[in-house]
C-alpha cells in the first residue's frame, strides 16, 4: 500500500490520526501568523519555538502510525 493510501485509511479509520492532523494544521496556521510579523517579541520567539516543537511531535506520531500500517 502506498503512503498516501495509508494516510487516507488512517484519516477515515483512526481517531488519533485525525486529531493529530487537525492539531498540526492549527499549529501551522498559528505559526504562519507569527512568522508574518516583521519583528517578534521575546515571548513570541518562545511561542514560535514551542509551536515548532509541538508540530514536530505531532508529525512524528503521525509517521509512526503510517509506518505501523506498512
Amino acid at each position: 500500500m502506498k503512503e498516501n493510501e495509508i494516510m487516507s485509511v488512517l484519516r477515515s479509520e483512526n481517531e488519533e490520526y485525525r486529531k493529530l492532523e487537525a492539531e498540526h494544521r492549527k499549529l501551522e496556521q498559528t505559526l504562519d501568523e507569527i512568522i508574518k510579523k516583521k519583528y517578534l517579541t521575546p515571548d513570541e520567539e518562545v511561542e514560535k519555538k514551542k509551536i515548532q516543537k509541538q508540530k514536530l511531535q505531532y508529525k512524528d506520531r503521525m509517521a509512526q502510525l503510517v509506518r505501523a500500517l506498512k
